[in-house]
């Protein structure tokens, strides 16, 4: 088959991630071989491939998705951001840098260009299609000179583009005809259609605008996807905990035993990795909040501290806001809490960064006998182990190093003192053993008649919302049409909607590496940008 498609958007969450993981479980379902790919993702919530190379979580589960392994190929570049003007670069899922918005998107951005082409055309010679996902809006014109994953990226590899609009927000028509219209004449032969999500009502009578869109633009429409609840997708950012829903809405999902488990998440500053608490929430029972004031921990049986790109800021903000306090109060009552990585480091004793906020030595909430040093060089990890007499899986992101000076009993990496336990393991609540093990715990110090349901099953649960977006695509868009744009590559003959933008200087073709393989594409293609990011903060 060989080909690609680029799933755009007229906007941020306008549901590129949802269409592009439907795309690749409709395909995997016909038995095609197919590979999600985003050049370049922002985001806070990311995943260790089991080479350890760190991937957004948006292409890990549309990886599995497509019933493939995720790759650092997938998203070769991802920024994570650690303030309002400055991210972490991860390139081919190693951390290289420190750089401002600015500087770039004023050249070092484009110094990538190689690279995601690089990975896209290996994708593209190992797969049988390979479905892209963009970033943001292709019409943010103020960038398009430096793009390397939306009409860049597009451009390069001769991909059609299909555009999402999410017509829940209002305005559908206008944001796909205004999308069209911003583009170049290069860009806008490659967009070759649309697609409408979060539909809600009878779809005969949006008909008539589909038509007038395809009379002012030349351009079909390739499906309206209706309104869903509870997709339980691993988001890029955000606050929704992706499968609450899909337990809320199933008929049996009342609480096993005779107490629901209130569970109340620290909304710290730049949460990181807070799809941790999905598995709790996909407990019958489990009722998962966040909260950002002391008030709001009252009632809860657990209090959970997540991950954090920042956490001397996530420490400084739990204490402004009087959430240290709560905390320690509820240490001092034997009351649960959990942290999970940046959340277990700020509830140890000292905290000495020279590299995240580089504020040197900060007193911890002293809640742990764990002592952090963040070092230069990321821990990117897939442990596994034995916890609480249950096999345990996990993945570790950080920085910080811990010293564990006693404790309890050992919990995965980290402690147990009372009832606050600590660990860098990510993803760990995802092992259902481990997980029930861990609620009776909570249940037992919380005083709640709570018991885990024994068949809950989190693999089950994501594998059935992953079909659940496989069925959105296959009841509600053309797939035939879809197909065959995928097979064909960019339809011909799409007129052009004035008024375009400025013509771009001529891009440079991808860069073309020996083909030895993933891995040493990637290290090829890793060592071509590294020297050129490397530096730090611009």
């Amino acid at each position: 088959m060989g080909g690609g498609l680029l799933v755009a958007g007229t906007t941020s969450d306008a549901g590129k991630s949802v269409v592009t993981a439907g795309i690749c479980r409709w395909l995997a379902r016909k038995g095609v071989k197919v590979a999600p790919f985003k050049a370049q993702n922002m985001s806070l919530n990311s995943y260790v491939t089991r080479e350890g190379a760190e991937i957004g979580r948006a292409q890990a589960m549309q990886a599995a998705a497509a019933r493939v392994e995720p790759s650092a190929l997938m998203n070769p570049v991802l920024l994570k951001p650690g303030g309002d003007r400055s991210s972490q670069v991860v390139l081919m899922g190693k951390p290289v840098g420190e750089l401002s918005a600015r500087g770039y998107h004023a050249g070092r951005q484009e110094q990538l260009f190689g690279t995601v082409t690089a990975c896209l055309e290996e994708l593209r010679r190992t797969h049988d299609a390979v479905i892209c996902e963009g970033a943001g809006s292709p019409a943010e014109i103020n960038l398009r000179r430096s793009d390397i994953v939306n009409m860049g990226i597009a451009r390069a590899a001769r991909l059609p583009v299909v555009v999402v609009g999410d017509i829940d927000r209002g305005g559908v028509f206008a944001s796909f005809f205004g999308t069209t219209a911003l583009l170049s004449p290069e860009d806008q032969e490659l967009i070759a259609g649309y697609v409408v999500n979060k539909f809600r009502g009878d779809v005969t009578l949006l008909e008539p605008g589909l038509d007038m869109l395809r009379d002012l633009t030349g351009r079909r429409t390739f499906g309206v996807l209706p309104f869903a609840h509870g997709l339980g997708i691993d988001e890029e950012d955000g606050l929704r905990v992706s499968l609450r829903g899909a337990v809320r809405e199933s008929v049996v999902a009342p609480p096993h035993g005779a107490d629901v488990l209130r569970v109340a998440v620290c909304a710290v500053p730049l949460m990181s990795n807070f799809t941790d608490v999905d598995a709790l929430a996909a407990e019958p029972g489990v009722v998962v909040r966040f909260a950002d004031r002391p008030e709001e921990l009252a009632d809860a049986d657990l209090v959970v501290v997540p991950g954090t790109r920042g956490t001397v800021r996530a420490l400084a903000w739990l204490r402004e806001r009087g959430l240290a306090d709560a905390l320690a109060r509820r240490a001092a009552e034997g009351r649960p809490v959990l942290g999970v990585c940046g959340g277990f480091q700020v509830l140890g004793e000292r905290i000495e960064d020279e590299v995240e906020s580089r504020a040197g030595v900060v007193e911890g909430l002293g809640l742990l006998p764990v002592r952090v040093r963040f070092a230069a060089e990321k821990t990117l990890a897939r442990p596994a182990g034995t916890a609480l007499g249950e096999p345990v899986e996990g993945y570790e992101i950080h920085h910080g190093v811990a010293d564990v000076l006693g404790g309890d009993e050992p919990f995965l990496d980290g402690c147990r003192v009372g009832a606050v336990w600590g660990t860098h393991w990510h993803g760990s609540l995802e092992s259902d053993g481990f997980r029930r093990a861990f609620l009776r715990r909570v249940a037992e110090a919380a005083g709640r008649a709570f018991v885990p349901a024994p068949d809950t099953s989190f693999a089950a649960l994501r594998e059935e919302q992953l079909d659940r977006l496989g069925d959105l695509i296959e009841e509600h868009a053309d797939t035939d049409a879809l197909l065959r744009l995928i097979e064909d590559g960019v339809p011909g003959g799409v007129p052009f909607i004035p008024p375009g933008a400025p013509p771009l200087p001529a891009q440079r073709e991808p860069q073309r590496e020996p083909q030895g393989g993933a891995d040493s594409l990637a290290s090829l293609a890793s060592r071509a940008s590294l020297a050129s990011l490397e530096g730090g903060t611009t």
